[in-house]
């Protein structure tokens, strides 16, 4: 399947999905462990219905869940396509049955609570140094340039988090070259970078806000906070 746009995936209007880096996001809130195993089991009878499913991650009072498509279609200008991790109908619509289904269970959402973490490295190098990385962070050559037209490391089983190669200039000094970049739903990022600065950090860079805001600490240590520029709440 294709992949969407920002501007299609905030035109679905998912009520209780929010869209973070790559997939979509919710957390459910559960007052038992019990409601969120039925909950799960529900999903993945969808699931198995769609042929696709979710990403489950289940914990005292919640259950989380992501949607992406492993094999998305994404077209350059000139016709050249590449498989890549992201967002299709196919999540749309399983997004929308899962809302269904925890409505079914009397489960509401809270998707303004989901996050999602990435590292970044900045180096003009990423080929060369791609498989060091691949091989400290999952052991597996095959983890470089998965679902991704680029060297970024992203582990299957979502064990680590993925890493990305942003451009840095090699007569560069060896300033910070790692940073880490927090994804939230669009009406949490103001909060969070009001609580970044109130614990002492600064923001250095909102040119490209809302969708990033870099933010140092005392020490000058670079942070992002990260949301789709596209609103996709539903009102």
């Amino acid at each position: 399947m294709d992949m969407l746009m920002g501007d299609q995936i905030a035109a679905a209007r998912l009520r209780d999905w929010r869209k973070l880096a790559q997939g979509l996001h919710t957390r459910f809130l559960i007052n038992d462990f019990g409601t969120g195993a039925r909950l799960v089991v529900a999903v993945g009878v969808a699931g198995d219905a769609f042929g696709h499913h979710p990403t489950v991650s289940i914990g005292k009072g919640y259950v989380d869940l992501k949607l992406v498509t492993a094999d998305a279609i994404y077209r350059e200008d000139d016709g050249t396509e590449h498989v890549v991790e992201w967002v299709t109908q196919l999540d749309i619509d399983l997004a929308r049955r899962i809302s269904d289904i925890a409505a079914e269970h009397g489960v509401e959402a809270d998707p303004a609570a989901v996050s999602h973490i990435e590292l970044g490295l900045d180096t003009a190098r990423s080929a060369t140094i791609a498989p060091v990385w691949a091989a400290l962070l999952t052991g597996r050559a095959d983890s470089q340039g998965r679902g991704t037209p680029g060297d970024e490391i992203r582990d299957a089983t979502g064990r680590v988090p993925n890493l990305w190669f942003g451009d840095a200039d090699e007569q560069e000094g060896h300033g910070q070259r790692f940073h880490v970049e927090v994804y939230v739903a669009a009406e949490e990022a103001e909060r969070r970078i009001a609580a970044v600065v109130a614990a002492g950090g600064e923001v250095v860079d909102d040119t490209n806000a809302p969708g990033l805001t870099v933010f140092a600490d005392q020490d000058g240590n670079r942070g992002i906070v990260c949301s789709d520029r596209f609103a996709n709440t539903a009102t």
